[in-house]
């Protein structure tokens, strides 16, 4: 044998050693992280299969109800909202509290609905933005069916000019002022609205017809 030939198997002898020692320290290790990697990868696919499902089965029974909703069968479809609201998956139990509240306003309950909304608005489980639509929804019914005070209570924080609501908030706001003799308040919010280019163009324009008619009455001094 030649040194050259002798020094390679040296030189693998001692390669095999190595890696034997190494696979018997760390091979273990090795096989428990790949276990877990597995396992992991196996229970997240598992949960996003469980959550997809639970999602499209909620949607489905949303859509249900609104199709309840559109033939004119209410109470069928409160029913449908109300069960979704108990056991529905994701932001559908939400969704569903927001629309059964809807349905009790098309109905005439105006009260009823008023609490529905009143009870999203102090949920704070619930995302701020609609916490705060609730209470635009629950202000805009009171315009008719409450006082000033009323909507006062739930719509004043949402006139802030850096609020996204702050358009129609200031028309509820403004109605129910007007309602209520006070037109000079009245007048400030709808030349507010009126002068805000951000506004959507129909409430600028409803604003605006409303400043017009406050003025010829001679109501605003």
């Amino acid at each position: 044998m030649s040194d050259d030939s002798f020094i390679r198997e040296v030189n693998e002898e001692m390669r095999r050693d190595q890696a034997t020692a190494l696979w018997n320290r760390f091979g273990p290790i090795a096989i428990g992280i790949a276990v877990a990697v597995v396992v992991a990868t196996a229970a997240w696919v598992g949960w996003r299969y469980w959550t997809t499902n639970q999602a499209n089965a909620s949607g489905d029974r949303f859509s249900q109800a609104l199709a309840l909703v559109a033939d004119d069968k209410p109470d069928e479809a409160l029913a449908a909202l109300e069960s979704l609201q108990a056991d529905g998956y994701g932001a559908y139990p939400v969704l569903a509290r927001m629309r059964a509240a809807t349905v009790l306003d098309a109905k005439g309950d105006k009260a009823g609905a008023v609490a529905a909304f009143d009870a999203v608005a102090a949920d704070r489980a619930i995302d701020e933005p609609v916490r705060q639509m609730a209470r635009l929804r629950a202000g805009l019914i009171l315009v008719d069916s409450g006082t000033y005070a009323e909507v006062s209570s739930r719509v004043e924080a949402l006139t802030a000019d850096t609020n996204s609501l702050r358009h129609s908030a200031r028309e509820a706001l403004g109605l129910a002022a007007w309602k209520e003799g006070r037109s000079a308040d009245a007048l400030t919010l709808f030349d507010q609205i009126a002068a805000d280019n951000l506004a959507p163009r129909n409430v600028r324009e409803r604003a605006t017809l409303m400043s017009e008619l406050i003025r010829g009455s001679g109501d605003a001094s």
